[in-house]
């Protein structure tokens, strides 16, 4: 397949600066849908994932039973999850968000359990010798302490999904993977990196910006 590169004004440049300022609303457009389709289900998966790792973390088979399905569902290709949602809930951006939830929910329930299994068994049971009861001692002990772990998974939750909802994006989901999507249907490079380079970006810096809250919450 051949692709049609135009005339850029830069060297070693594939994406040309007029071609950008003709799309640049609809550029604008595509990243807010991307940012905030990743920063709900984020909060969504980490809503679900957090009280369901907490329900089943004291017991060794719920929890290896829990993490099992998880992953199970997070070994099912991104496009083949899409198919088997879209007679349930439909060809719309729902569809989209719940696919994206079912992935991150594995990162975030393995990453919430190992937190939780890390806390120091002496420092629980200092706060239970002073008399906290075990919501205070889940609260404001083992969470604070989990924390960093738990920040782990949003991070690496936030960078997947950042990529699989590029490819979300075959059924209607829009984004970013709307311009390479249509780059590839019409053999056109240019449109795949206007998706594709800002989709990359946005990866890294939420990376970056992640991993130092991280290391601050680590110290």
């Amino acid at each position: 397949m051949n692709f049609r590169t135009g005339n850029c004004l830069e060297a070693n440049s594939w994406i040309c600066a007029k071609f950008i300022s003709t799309r640049q609303d609809q550029l604008l457009s595509a990243l807010q849908e991307h940012v905030t389709l990743t920063v709900e289900t984020v909060i969504i998966a980490l809503m679900v994932s957090l009280p369901l790792a907490i329900a089943v973390r004291r017991s060794r088979r719920a929890s290896a039973g829990l993490l099992g399905l998880a992953t199970a569902v997070y070994t099912v290709p991104s496009l083949a999850l899409f198919g088997l949602l879209v007679p349930i809930t439909g060809l719309r951006p729902a569809t989209v968000l719940v696919g994206l939830v079912l992935y991150s929910l594995t990162i975030l329930i393995r990453n919430v359990l190992a937190g939780l299994d890390s806390v120091p068994a002496d420092v629980v049971e200092a706060a239970r010798g002073m008399g906290m009861g075990r919501g205070r001692i889940l609260l404001q002990v083992e969470l604070p302490l989990a924390f960093p772990t738990i920040l782990a998974g949003i991070r690496i939750a936030t960078v997947s999904t950042i990529g699989t909802a590029t490819i979300a994006a075959t059924i209607g989901g829009g984004g970013l993977g709307t311009f390479v999507f249509r780059g590839i249907a019409t053999a056109d490079m240019r449109t795949v990196l206007a998706g594709a380079v800002p989709a990359a970006l946005m990866a890294i810096i939420a990376d970056e910006v992640l991993e130092w809250i991280e290391r601050r919450f680590s110290y």
